[in-house]
């Protein structure tokens, strides 16, 4: 991405959008949004970075940075929802250029995969969903999404990749 943020170019708009829009959605829906919702808090990321670019002193970073806007965007649009269940996430959320876990999973893997997460209970469901489409999460942000304590983040989580492992064994 060039240095300079023209974001008046409608070149400069669909590489950012093309770049960092699956992981937003991804972000957006993982805090349990319905699709107008996710759409909502996608957006106002958006908004807020044309409100703040002229503050963005990495532009290397404007990825991290629209992640994390439509983080906050969707925590604050989803803080009235607690206890509702998270909607299922498609096998399509195209995954990050690179990723060679991505690379080995087929759709139908992928299908198989998260249907076997949405048969989960709570928290295991909207934990995995959180680990998996927001990796850089931390375990202190994960407790206040999930409304845990910090020290049970890491048993749980070993529980439930523990049972989803059983699930996929046997679906072979």
């Amino acid at each position: 991405m060039p240095h300079d943020l023209d974001l008046l170019d409608e070149t400069a708009w669909r590489d950012l959008v093309d770049r960092f829009g699956y992981r937003m959605w991804a972000v957006a829906r993982a805090f349990g949004l319905n699709p107008s919702d996710a759409a909502d808090a996608v957006q106002a990321a958006w908004l807020r970075l044309i409100e703040s670019v002229h503050t963005i002193r990495d532009p290397d970073r404007i990825g991290a940075w629209l992640v994390t806007t439509t983080r906050h965007e969707a925590a604050r649009i989803g803080r009235g929802r607690a206890g509702d269940p998270l909607p299922g996430l498609p096998a399509e959320i195209p995954a990050p250029d690179g990723d060679p876990v991505a690379a080995m999973l087929t759709e139908e893997d992928g299908r198989r995969l998260w249907a076997a997460v949405d048969t989960l209970r709570e928290p295991c469901r909207s934990l995995l969903r959180l680990i998996v489409t927001v990796p850089e999460i931390r375990y202190a942000q994960l407790a206040r999404c999930l409304d845990m304590p910090v020290g049970s983040i890491g048993p749980t989580r070993i529980r439930c990749l523990k049972r989803l492992r059983s699930l996929m064994e046997e679906d072979r």
